[in-house]
């Protein structure tokens, strides 16, 4: 039987300062660190500001950035409504896109 050809292996497919995928194997980093370093050591916030800001915070940016999402975060009331009148069961994918299309 023959094997499957795969064309694309080893070809970059794009450039971008955020993200490199396979550099070096089975590799991802974003904006140069490890995802693997990122997952062990950061919050969710610091790999969020680094995507954003071009790097990690420091103390200061980091509370200032959790406080600014923290005050991002509240659902209009019209929207609340519609989900909560939603039935329990609803799949979650499903009240996603209800309140994706609601917003």
């Amino acid at each position: 039987m023959a094997k499957k050809s795969v064309a694309l292996s080893g070809v970059e497919a794009g450039n971008t300062a955020i993200c490199t995928v396979g550099r070096n194997g089975n590799d991802l980093h974003y904006r140069g660190y490890d995802i693997a370093d990122l997952a062990s050591n950061c919050q969710f916030e610091e790999v969020a500001y680094l995507l954003i800001h071009e790097k990690l915070p420091n103390i200061c940016e980091l509370h200032a950035y959790k406080k600014k999402l923290k005050n991002l975060r509240d659902l209009p009331p019209q929207v609340r409504t519609i989900l909560e009148q939603l039935p329990k069961n609803t799949h979650p994918m499903y009240v996603l896109r209800t309140g994706i299309s609601a917003l």
